[in-house]
């Protein structure tokens, strides 16, 4: 077992105080809270270097951490080292005669894995053990729930069609891992946690933006990418009360797999067709024809199962500029992640949203320079995402196609950094 520092726990009893020395006095970046309904327990995680610091905000009375600031008072509760595999470290401590409070492992913060050390084994002090997102299953993606939002007259609401994992390094580019690694932990493999996050937009029709992974991946493409469809789009539609004929528009932002793997279906005879039978499917036509000649730098990433049974089947529509898809929904080529990929602005009622697409694909990426590795033009990328997030200030709500924790959120600035304030 090789373990590395992971982040500290201190619990608070009054957060804003917290904030205050910690934020503020300290200028730490502090990242949006997440509920452990399992400990009862806020978790806001403030990344210092390669680790954090996690301040936890009891939310019962009876939670371990209102227990703790009970008896002692507010400071340090315990330390959480990071393992590659939780129940061999677990095996090989009980074999050694540790006293572990959990011999098996159960869900923790950030969809990690964790189990806890007895303070008696480890000279008074509470240790944690932490499997990250992405190595083992993850904990919460049958909770995701849909989240709506009223934007005038449309209604939005954010899916989920499950999760997956990409290199870490792919995703950030040029950054160095020593500082997105603490925002988001890697798995054994380097991959790090991606949601796939469809967005659903009611109006004068019903209009669906990219469709996740859908389910024609085979065992070797699910393992290689970690793939988890517990949540999947199928789920989402119905918990949204729409039909998959109920479509009217389908909008592809581009022709990545992990976007419009769910455009298409397989059915029992092997056969591929169009999962949305009355749908019109709306393409770019640059991208389109990047999708159909593919070369070696984008081949990967574009699979013609997804998209070439539209054409087969006469439901795909071809647009050349920016233009309003339907009233209220509107497309903007950025370029930058492939030549022609485009970004949703949704407007009505004097509100306005918009969908970012692979521009900011999680709110991790929202330094100009986190940019992806993907992006066949970076610097056409850089300079979009200046132009975007200058366009985007004002109360536009920012919807995320791949933040595992953030569905939606506005920009916000924070000690004269920009930052996203969640949405719910």
């Amino acid at each position: 077992m090789k373990a590395v520092l992971d982040h500290i726990g201190i619990a608070v009893r009054d957060l804003p105080v917290a904030l205050a020395f910690y934020r503020d006095a300290l200028g730490l970046e502090v990242e949006a809270s997440e509920e452990v309904d399992t400990q009862r327990v806020r978790a806001h995680f403030v990344p210092v270097g390669e680790s954090c610091l996690e301040l936890l905000e009891a939310t019962a009375s009876d939670s371990a951490i209102a227990k703790y600031i009970e008896k002692r008072g507010p400071g340090l509760h315990h330390i959480t080292l990071r393992v590659d595999d939780l129940s061999a470290a677990l095996q090989q401590l009980k074999e050694r005669g540790v006293r572990l409070i959990d011999e098996q492992p159960r869900p923790g913060a950030e969809a990690a894995l964790v189990a806890f050390i007895h303070p008696s084994s480890a000279h008074g002090v509470l240790v944690e053990l932490k499997e990250p997102r992405g190595h083992g299953p993850i904990i919460h993606s049958t909770k995701q729930k849909n989240t709506r939002y009223q934007i005038g007259e449309l209604e939005l609401i954010s899916l989920c069609d499950g999760f997956f994992g990409l290199d870490g390094g792919s995703m950030f580019g040029i950054v160095p891992k020593v500082l997105w690694a603490p925002k988001a932990p890697p798995d054994a493999r380097n991959r790090i946690l991606l949601a796939t996050r469809p967005l659903l937009v009611r109006g004068v029709r019903t209009l669906l933006i990219d469709a996740g992974i859908g389910d024609k991946g085979d065992e070797k493409f699910r393992e290689m990418y970690a793939v988890d469809r517990a949540r999947n789009l199928d789920q989402a539609l119905l918990e949204a009360g729409v039909s998959p004929d109920e479509i009217d528009v389908v909008l592809a932002t581009h022709l990545h797999w992990d976007h419009v793997g769910g455009f298409t279906t397989r059915t029992a005879d092997g056969r591929v067709r169009p999962r949305f039978p009355r749908a019109r499917y709306v393409v770019r036509r640059g991208e389109w024809e990047a999708a159909t000649h593919p070369h070696e730098r984008n081949r990967g990433s574009y699979h013609a199962e997804d998209f070439a049974p539209l054409a087969d089947a006469g439901v795909l529509e071809l647009v050349d500029a920016d233009q309003t898809i339907m009233p209220g929904v509107r497309v903007q080529r950025t370029g930058g992640h492939t030549a022609d990929h485009q970004i949703i602005w949704i407007q009505s009622g004097g509100k306005r949203a918009v969908y970012a697409a692979d521009l900011l694909p999680t709110s991790v990426h929202l330094p100009d320079a986190w940019i992806l590795g993907f992006d066949l033009y970076p610097v056409d990328s850089l300079a979009a995402k200046k132009t975007f997030k200058k366009d985007a200030g004002g109360g536009t709500l920012i919807f995320l196609p791949h933040d595992p924790r953030l569905a939606a959120g506005y920009l916000a600035e924070q000690n004269g950094r920009p930052t996203l304030q969640s949405a719910q």
